[in-house]
């Protein structure tokens, strides 16, 4: 009965997060099981309040004094990592490298100094995870 109920949502609801597994530097598994979408992504990367990528990236085509320079410059960064290390390094960026800066985007517990209203709250959600990982893999080009 459980099952049936399960597999009905996921057929009623296709963005429902799905259980991810890293393995090494990847997550070879998509969060949902509706595809990424390049341009939402790159809405979301551009954006100083949903991604906030811009505080510690520079971007592709961005304003260079708006753009960070504590974490990797996001050029060409399909050419460098694939997908499933994409969208590792924004679930489980510090599992991959405990140093790391960048906060796990698809977390939702043990944070600190979060809102009451944020409380298991993830920064983005599966679907804006999968939307980010299309667009950055499409970034080819120096």
């Amino acid at each position: 009965m459980a099952s049936r109920f399960l597999l009905a949502l996921l057929l009623l609801c296709p963005t429902i997060a799905q259980a991810w597994t890293l393995e090494g530097d990847r997550i070879e598994q998509p969060l949902t099981t509706h595809a990424g979408d390049a341009t939402r992504g790159e809405a979301i990367v551009g954006s100083r309040t949903t991604g906030l990528c811009m505080l510690c990236h520079a971007l592709p085509g961005g304003n260079e004094r708006q753009q960070g320079n504590i974490g990797p410059d996001l050029t060409a960064v399909g050419k460098r990592l694939n997908e499933a290390q994409l969208r590792a390094r924004m679930v489980a960026s510090r599992e991959i490298n405990p140093a790391s800066k960048m906060p796990g985007y698809f977390k939702s517990e043990g944070l600190i100094n979060v809102s009451p209203t944020l409380h298991g709250v993830p920064i983005l959600n599966a679907q804006q995870i999968e939307d980010v990982v299309a667009y950055l893999v499409t970034q080819t080009a120096r």
